[in-house]
């Protein structure tokens, strides 16, 4: 018995070597690139030494945290963080959801290719460039808001980028602009996957079109809902450098409203030049991200098991 299960496992092994072997490189990967870098985070406990090396720098324990946790600033980065990444995530689900709904409700299949492209097309794009694109919209002297959209509404021309009120907009315009597509075409999969049937049997009832997607699409695609929410909550203390730190175009007056965690430590440490400090961010946000993970996926598996992570 055991040498024909042996037998049988060495032959499913033969059977899909190909597939073994197409999994390696994303395994080396995952390992070179989010395993190995582990073993730095002693740094974030050290007073970072060059001359010395990581491991034979002093260990300073905590202080490295302080710079986060004791300076003026730490309230409002961590409230900026939290309060963005929070607005990103409902706004984005919404803008995403419907638009995947929007798209599979087109028949035509040039159309439906040519939408999901122009949908998908901001996310390719380099934040840098988008930097430039916000700032042909929003430049004091020939912006398109200021030449063209502000004067025909007959309002005067305002200095974009010295008036932070109007960042907390623009930047989630930004974001949804540049990240929904991404989101759209998975939850667009989702939908796609759904047995026809459904409508099916929903039309013979009477359903209306809202009530299908009410009663029909939203359930079916809850699991991929909670599945991309749960790792955006993981996320939520990290924040896009290039929104934050390149469309604003690194603006003073704008700090109180576009720094956050990760362009306040990118600024600390040019300034400072602290590889320790910076190493105890990064790891302060995994640790939080981590456990925000873990909870919301408990609270979803209190309410229903079977959409639960894990």
């Amino acid at each position: 018995m055991t040498k024909r299960t042996h037998s049988n496992a060495r032959k499913r092994i033969w059977k899909y070597s190909p597939l073994y072997l197409m999994m390696l490189p994303g395994i080396a990967y995952l390992i070179i690139n989010n395993y190995l870098p582990m073993f730095g985070l002693t740094i974030a406990f050290k007073d970072i030494n060059f001359a010395k090396g990581i491991w034979g720098s002093d260990w300073v324990g905590f202080q490295n945290f302080k710079f986060l946790f004791q300076t003026s600033d730490a309230y409002l980065i961590t409230r900026n963080t939290i309060l963005y990444n929070a607005a990103f995530i409902v706004i984005g689900l919404v803008v995403a959801v419907g638009f995947a709904i929007l798209l599979n409700e087109i028949k035509s299949k040039f159309a439906s290719r040519l939408y999901q492209s122009i949908i998908i097309l901001p996310f390719l794009i380099s934040m840098v460039l988008v930097s430039y694109l916000a700032f042909s919209m929003l430049s004091i002297e020939t912006g398109f808001m200021n030449k063209t959209i502000l004067p025909a509404l007959g309002i005067e021309p305002i200095s974009w980028y010295n008036e932070p009120k109007y960042w907390p907009v623009i930047l989630t315009l930004v974001h949804t602009w540049k990240g929904a597509g991404y989101a759209c075409i998975i939850y667009l999969a989702a939908i796609i996957g759904i047995d026809p049937e459904y409508y099916e049997a929903a039309k013979l009832d009477g359903a209306s079109k809202w009530q299908q997607i009410r009663t029909i699409t939203i359930p079916l695609i809850t699991p991929v809902i909670i599945m991309l929410t749960l790792l955006a909550i993981g996320r939520i203390f990290y924040s896009d450098f290039g929104l934050f730190y390149q469309v604003p175009m690194n603006a003073g007056a704008l700090f109180s409203t576009t720094n956050v965690i990760d362009t306040y430590v990118f600024r600390g440490l040019l300034q400072l030049g602290n590889i320790g400090m910076s190493s105890a961010a990064g790891f302060y946000q995994s640790i939080v991200g981590f456990v925000l993970v873990i909870v919301s996926n408990y609270v979803v598996r209190k309410v229903n098991k079977e959409n639960a992570l894990f």
